[in-house]
C-alpha cells in the first residue's frame, strides 16, 4: 500500500520571477477566439494555406529520404545543413546583400534567431529600443529576458533618426530592435534615407541593430530597399533575421540569421543550449525544395493573391470602420494599421465584431509604453476578396 501522505506539506519553490511578470501574447490569446467555426478572422498574420506548395513540398521532403534518410533523420550541425545555408546565402545575395553560408545560422524560425541574439547580448538591467509600435513577441522576449525596453519615437514612416539619436546618447542602449520593411503591426516601410542614417547612427554612438525582415519577399507596389547591413556603417553591428515561413509555409519553422562572425558565434552557443540544432529532415526538404523548384516564382503568384487581397480590405474599410478612422496603404507585407476616432476604442470594437462573427488585433498590446487604445491591425492575407467583404461586412455591424 502507498505510504500516508506527510502531515506538513511543503509547496515547491515559485516561479521565475520573469514568468511570474511576463504578461502571455494578447494575439496567442485571440487567436483561441477566432478558432471558432465561421469566424472571418483579420487577427493573425498568417499565409493563406491554399496557397502553400503542397505538391512541391511534398516532392521535396520525398526526395530527402531518397537522397539519404539516415542523414534526414539523424543529428546535425547547429550551424545548419550546408545545402540550406548555401541556398539562402545566394537568395540573401541576389536581393543586394553579399552573403555567404559561413555568415548564416539555421534557426527554428526566424523567432527563435531573435531568442538567440537576446540570449547572447541582453543582461537584466540593459537598455533595448524598439520601434513604438513593435512586434508583440519581441517586446515579450526582451521583457523574458530582463532588458529595459524603451520605444523610439516613429510617425508614419518609421523611426525618427534625430529622436533614435538622442535617445542612444541619453540611454546608452545595447540595442535597436526593427522591422523596417512591412513592419508588423504598422505596415509601414523605412525609407532608404533613414535607413542610411539609423546605419550612420550605430556607428558612431555603438549601438547593434537587429533588422527582422519576415515580410520583404512580399512587395506589391514600390521600389525594393537594400537591408540594414548594406549600408556604410552597419556591417559589422546588424543581425538579420529571416524566415521561410511567409513564402514556403509556417510549419515548417525554418528561418535564419545572418550576423557578424563573433555575434554568430554567441548565437552558435545560444542555440546548442536550447535545441541543438533545427530539425534535419525540414532542413534537407527546405534546401531539395529550393534546388528543384522555382521559389521565385511561387512567390510572385503569393504576391498577386495577396495585392488583390489588401485591395479588397482597403476598399472595405470606409463603410466598415466608424466615420473619421483612419488607416494607410501598406506598399507589402500582411497588415494595415488603422486608427479610430475620438472617443472610440479598439478594444470594445474587437468585443462587438466577435460577436458577429468576424475578429482583429487591437493595437494597445504592441506599444511598448502609452499605448493608443484606438488603433488595430487588420491582416488580409488569410481569406478571399469575397470573404473579406463579408468580414466588413459584419465588422460594420
Amino acid at each position: 500500500m502507498p505510504a500516508s501522505a506527510p502531515a506538513v506539506v511543503t509547496p515547491p519553490p515559485a516561479f521565475a520571477a520573469r514568468i511570474r511578470t511576463t504578461a502571455p501574447s494578447a494575439v496567442r490569446e485571440i487567436l483561441a477566439v477566432t478558432a471558432q467555426p465561421g469566424m472571418i478572422s483579420f487577427a493573425g498574420g498568417l499565409p493563406a494555406p491554399e496557397l502553400f506548395d503542397t505538391e512541391g513540398l511534398r516532392a521535396a521532403y520525398d526526395a530527402a529520404f531518397a537522397r539519404s534518410a539516415g542523414r534526414a533523420l539523424q543529428y546535425s550541425t547547429t550551424e545548419g545543413a550546408p545545402e540550406l545555408r548555401a541556398a539562402v546565402a545566394d537568395r540573401i545575395s541576389r536581393r543586394g546583400l553579399a552573403t555567404t553560408g559561413d555568415e548564416l545560422l539555421i534557426t527554428t524560425g526566424s523567432q527563435q534567431g531573435l531568442g538567440l541574439i537576446t540570449t547572447a547580448l541582453i543582461e537584466p538591467g540593459d537598455t533595448v529600443l524598439v520601434e513604438n509600435p513593435t512586434y508583440l513577441a519581441a517586446l515579450q522576449g526582451f521583457r523574458l529576458a530582463g532588458a529595459r525596453v524603451v520605444p523610439v519615437p516613429c510617425d508614419d514612416e518609421g523611426i525618427l533618426p534625430d529622436a533614435l539619436a538622442e535617445l542612444v546618447a541619453r540611454e546608452r542602449p545595447k540595442l535597436l530592435y526593427t522591422i523596417p520593411t512591412f513592419q508588423n503591426p504598422t505596415g509601414r516601410t523605412l525609407p532608404a534615407d533613414r535607413r542610411a542614417e539609423i546605419a550612420a547612427i550605430a556607428a558612431r554612438l555603438g549601438l547593434w541593430l537587429l533588422e527582422d525582415d519576415p515580410y520583404g519577399d512580399l512587395r506589391y507596389e514600390g521600389l525594393e530597399l537594400p537591408r540594414l547591413a548594406a549600408y556604410p556603417g552597419a556591417e559589422d553591428r546588424t543581425a538579420l533575421l529571416g524566415s521561410f515561413s511567409k513564402v514556403m509555409a509556417p510549419g515548417l519553422r525554418l528561418g535564419w540569421l545572418r550576423a557578424p562572425a563573433a555575434l554568430l558565434r554567441g548565437a552558435v552557443l545560444a542555440k546548442q543550449a536550447a535545441d541543438l540544432h533545427t530539425s534535419t529532415v525540414d532542413q534537407l526538404a527546405a534546401a531539395e525544395y529550393l534546388r528543384t523548384a522555382d521559389l521565385d516564382a511561387h512567390v510572385a503568384v503569393v504576391r498577386d493573391a495577396y495585392r488583390i487581397r489588401r485591395d479588397a480590405l482597403l476598399s472595405g474599410l470606409a463603410d466598415a470602420l466608424p466615420l473619421g478612422s483612419s488607416w494607410n496603404h501598406p506598399e507589402g507585407g500582411m497588415f494595415v494599421w488603422a486608427r479610430l476616432p475620438e472617443s472610440h476604442d479598439a478594444t470594445a470594437l474587437f468585443h462587438a465584431a466577435t460577436s458577429r462573427g468576424v475578429a482583429f488585433v487591437p493595437g494597445a498590446p504592441f506599444f511598448a509604453h502609452d499605448p493608443d487604445p484606438r488603433t488595430l491591425r487588420l491582416s488580409f492575407t488569410t481569406h478571399t476578396p469575397q470573404e473579406i467583404q463579408e468580414g466588413l461586412t459584419r465588422l460594420s455591424g
